[in-house]
């Protein structure tokens, strides 16, 4: 039996229900007690001690690999689509097999983006806070169907948030160097960053974090906004300059902000975005945790890493 360390967790969370589809494929699971990433020296202590490695968001650096390899380390799944956080340059040179499970997360990150709009839109985070504490709030939101909103990457997430977009009524732009204008929904345009950020009512990020997309949204981009944006992150935390956003929110440029992803996760008790609470929705990362979606990838994961070590 082939034992496989898993670190991921949404996937830890069901951990239970996997247990014997991995047995069936030769496979024993073995649980890390993580609650978002382990360190990296925690890594380097204990991937060494496994055949596999089912990878979530953790440092997955040339030095883990380095020292998987040298113990029992055979394969490695990185669970999800985001690969920004793992060395595929060092296993490939390794000659350690690895690969993400791509083309999967799309409907439900995007259905959180689309909540975020609209929560963002209608303030309802408001109104509960103000309920909860006693009162009756009454803000006055925005229609969306009056709206614009550019959305900042068009892989599987930003195309099924275009979706979701258009079916409110939003008039859309889509920001991606990678995109065939061509391709786009009737009605919807193509613009260059930071261009597209001008006149917007939302800017959404679907983008994963890559040299060209980290603090895409800068100071430099902060006097191109429309008084009163809105701001979703549901792709990667450093895609946002957090510091920007900040002095966004501190200039009234910023209205609101809705984020899933950081800079540094989980969010530090000093991060200055706390002062903005009443003006920010905070998530944990957890924008592609449901459970049929963990069920899907996680034994697509298991199936991957079970051919790996066949």
């Amino acid at each position: 039996m082939q034992s496989v360390l898993v670190t991921c967790p949404p996937m830890l969370g069901m951990i239970d229900e996997f247990y014997a589809p991995a047995e069936a494929q030769g496979i024993k699971l073995h649980a890390a007690a993580v609650t978002q990433i382990m360190s990296v020296p925690e890594l380097i202590d204990t991937v060494p001690g496994f055949d596999g490695w089912i990878i979530g968001d953790d440092p997955a650096t040339a030095a883990v690999f380095e020292a998987g390899i040298a113990g029992k380390l055979r394969a490695a799944v990185k669970w999800g689509v985001g690969v920004d956080n793992v060395d595929f340059a060092a296993c490939k040179r390794l000659g350690l097999p690895i690969t993400n499970t791509p083309g999967v997360f799309g409907r439900e990150v995007a259905d959180l983006a689309m909540h975020y709009v609209a929560a963002l839109a209608r303030e309802s985070f408001v109104i509960d806070r103000g309920v909860r504490a006693g009162g009756w709030p009454k803000p006055r939101g925005q229609s969306l169907w009056s709206r614009k909103a550019a959305v900042i990457g068009y892989g599987d997430i930003g195309r099924n948030t275009v979706r979701r977009l258009l079916a409110h009524d939003v008039t859309v732009t889509v920001v991606d160097p990678f995109c065939d204008p061509a391709t786009l929904p009737d009605g919807v345009q193509h613009a260059p960053w930071p261009d597209a950020a001008e006149g917007q009512d939302y800017l959404v990020f679907t983008a994963p974090l890559t040299p060209d997309t980290q603090h895409m949204f800068n100071m430099d981009v902060l006097d191109r906004l429309k008084q009163g944006v809105r701001v979703v992150n549901v792709g990667r935390g450093p895609v946002i300059s957090e510091a920007a956003l900040v002095a966004g929110l501190e200039r009234g440029i910023v209205h609101s902000a809705a984020l899933d992803v950081f800079e540094v996760e989980p969010l530090p008790m000093d991060a200055p975005l706390r002062a903005y609470q009443d003006r920010l929705i905070c998530g944990s990362h957890n924008g592609s945790n449901t459970e049929d979606a963990v069920r899907h990838v996680s034994l697509r994961a298991i199936g991957l890493m079970a051919g790996f070590l066949r």
